[in-house]
């Protein structure tokens, strides 16, 4: 597999879902459904509760939220198994540090979004998507990271 092009065609879809009006925790994860053989339908409803900070609370940044949903898919198992929840709390660790490493030192919705929007609003309400939207807020560049951060962790891992 060619990393660099698989990582670009995923980033493409992550940017595509949200611009289609899905949230940014479900553009993250729906850029990877087929890897996990997850139906569409399926992977945006379980995401559907992170966006804008979870439940746009603007906690949690979604699209780190989608990262660490995803690596439950690569690393958790259905049985409850001390050595297997390690090892995937390491990988959302580890994911978590990278995604704050290039947010200057956060993954919270509303201090991400505090150098946009002056009042960051915390209504249930989702705000229409217009061309001001994509302008005034770091969204589409989250799911970028998001999506990225992912992929080299997915690349590092098969490269072990």
């Amino acid at each position: 597999m060619n990393w660099e092009e698989e990582t670009e065609r995923r980033v493409a879809k992550g940017v595509a879902y949200f611009k289609q009006g899905y949230n940014c925790s479900q553009s993250v994860t729906l850029a990877f459904a087929d890897w996990y053989g997850v139906p569409e339908g399926l992977m945006a409803r379980i995401s559907a509760s992170f966006g804008g900070g979870m439940g746009r609370m603007r906690e949690t940044c979604g699209t780190a939220s989608g990262m660490f949903m995803l690596a439950g898919l690569e690393e958790a198992s259905e049985e409850a198994n001390k050595e297997i929840k390690a090892r995937n709390y390491a990988v959302v660790q580890r994911l978590a540090a990278d995604f704050k490493a290039q947010t200057g030192g956060s993954m919270i919705c509303r201090e991400l979004l505090s150098g946009y929007i002056k009042n960051v609003n915390t209504n249930p309400t989702p705000d229409e998507r217009t061309d001001e939207y994509y302008k005034k807020r770091p969204c589409v560049r989250m799911v970028e990271l998001a999506v990225r951060t992912y992929m080299r962790y997915l690349q590092e891992k098969n490269e072990q």
